[in-house]
């Protein structure tokens, strides 16, 4: 008895060296799953973050607006010499286009800086007197140019002139409602390589379909090429004027 009483002894203290050699094996373990686990996390959270398709700033690019309107000065505009235009002055952040005769507009000076096709204007337009377009929006089309009118022959005709070598008030694209003097109009354009649409606070007024169509301009607006806005016989108030590429 008294030689296997050592032995038990040995035996035991076997047994506790083996047990804590396995928990700081598992502990081993545990750390090296968990670091890996963090390792993947991180890799995922890196891979929802980039951007797909191309590069973060590439998106930007296209997506931020830039604004073609400083709110104080013509910065960027000349004024055409349409023959009988009214004033035009900025007061409180808005480009006011005094009543002509016929005409009074702004045109974009540098056609270098403008896309062809693919982009979208956006700006707000308010007829403060008059009973005719408050808003002539020309723009380029590709290679060629084409006006969006808001408020025309006589004061509710909007549409796209000319498609065909018709006018807005009698192509596909007329469409009338009415509008209040001294009430902003949220307008917004857009150009792709198979389509012109355009909005009027939020609803759709144009969708026009390029494939096999004639896109032009009055002689009229001839002046506001490449980017130009222009009232008829009527007071308008413009602001907010911006670009993005699509």
């Amino acid at each position: 008895m008294k030689e296997i009483a050592p032995m038990i002894v040995v035996v035991a203290l076997l047994m506790l060296a083996v047990s804590g050699v396995n928990h700081a094996d598992e502990g081993r373990v545990k750390q090296a799953d968990q670091a890996a686990s963090d390792r993947a996390s991180v890799k995922s959270d890196r891979s929802a973050s980039e951007p797909q398709g191309g590069t973060s700033q590439e998106k930007k690019s296209k997506d931020k607006w830039v604004s073609l309107f400083d709110g104080k000065t013509l910065k960027g505009w000349s004024i055409p010499n349409f023959g009988g235009q009214g004033a035009v002055s900025v007061e409180d952040g808005t480009i006011v286009l005094e009543l002509g005769n016929d005409l009074t507009g702004i045109t974009w000076k540098d056609e270098k800086t403008l896309p062809r096709t693919n982009y979208e204007i956006s700006l707000e337009a308010m007829r403060v007197e008059g009973s005719d377009f408050f808003c002539g929006l020309t723009f380029p089309v590709k290679d060629d140019p084409c006006s969006l009118i808001i408020g025309g022959w006589g004061g509710g005709v909007c549409g796209l002139s000319t498609i065909d070598g018709l006018d807005a008030s009698e192509n596909d694209t007329t469409y009338y409602r009415p509008f209040e003097k001294g009430k902003w109009y949220k307008i917004r354009l857009r150009v792709t390589d198979d389509k012109i649409s355009a909005w009027i606070d939020d609803k759709e007024i144009v969708e026009q379909d390029l494939e096999g169509r004639k896109i032009s301009i009055r002689f009229e607006v001839e002046l506001s090429q490449p980017l130009g806005i222009a009232s008829w016989q009527t007071t308008a108030a413009i602001r907010k004027i911006r670009l993005r590429r699509l």
